[in-house]
């Protein structure tokens, strides 16, 4: 299972389920709740976890904390608050929309928190027809967490991201060890993975893309049809990163970014006040 269309783990509650046992990996998953005022509760077992909304907004209660996510219309109409869930503990979500719950199979157990939106550093990477834009919500640096990582990714109509093509399937001073998820909004798409597992698929809202080793990218985004895709990596290093290594044949791309400008279009999205 690399190439997940949408709808076709859903499982109630969830519209998504992917769990490190149903990847056939060890430490990512991603969820996904589609609320219509309910409340969901669960568990989050060994695993911590996120919730992000996509559009709507929730409330978020937790070892006696009650959270309110503001969130956004749509990925594409903002940057978004978001709460952090500790393994062992017992949740509930309530709210209308859809909401992300990113996941990894932690051992260390830290506090229930809130992520203000106005606090995620947005950044405008690559140049030119390689510019996208990336909300590093739950960066190594940004967020801490055991062993979850997770990003957002914005790519204009007819621009590749994920580009040059990376691997993190070797552990190395350059490189971590990482099974990464790929869920994507908004397309049509493509996204390519090689080297290990083979990919090339048509990507739209609700689909998922799995990378547990092997080159990754690009991903690319039709013209006319701005793309989402929200990353979830987790891997066995004591200390997180997303440390990669380009594929050689393409690593001389990421040189003539500096020669380029980056696409006017970006940054798409920003805190909405």
């Amino acid at each position: 299972m690399t190439f997940v269309p949408a709808g076709s783990t859903a499982r109630a509650p969830w519209a998504l389920s992917i769990t490190p046992e149903t990847a056939g990996w060890t430490y990512s998953g991603l969820r996904v709740l589609c609320l219509s005022g309910e409340g969901v509760s669960f568990d989050t077992g060994d695993e911590e976890m996120l919730v992000l909304p996509l559009s709507g907004e929730c409330v978020v209660e937790c070892e006696g904390q009650r959270i309110t996510l503001d969130g956004r219309p749509s990925v594409f109409e903002g940057v978004t608050d978001f709460a952090y869930l500790p393994i062992g503990a017992s949740a509930r979500v309530t709210g209308r929309g859809r909401f992300a719950l990113p996941s990894a199979r932690a051992t260390r157990r830290l506090p229930v928190r809130y992520g203000p939106a106005e606090k995620v550093p947005v950044e405008v990477r690559g140049a030119g027809q390689a510019s996208r834009q990336v909300n590093n919500f739950c960066a190594p640096d940004v967020f801490e967490c055991d062993k979850l990582v997770s990003v957002e990714v914005l790519t204009p109509g007819g621009n590749w991201s994920s580009y040059p093509p990376h691997k993190h399937d070797e552990a190395s001073e350059h490189e971590a060890v990482l099974e990464e998820i790929y869920y994507f909004e908004g397309g049509p798409g493509y996204q390519r993975v090689y080297g290990g597992h083979e990919v090339l698929a048509e990507v739209s809202s609700g689909d998922v893309v799995l990378v547990p080793r092997g080159y990754h990218g690009p991903s690319m985004a039709a013209p006319g049809y701005d793309l989402y895709y929200l990353n979830v990596l987790a891997g066995p290093a004591s200390e997180r990163s997303m440390a990669f290594c380009d594929d050689p044949r393409h690593a001389w791309v990421r040189d003539s970014w500096a020669r380029e400008q980056a696409d006017p279009r970006l940054p798409m999205t920003g805190v909405r006040r």
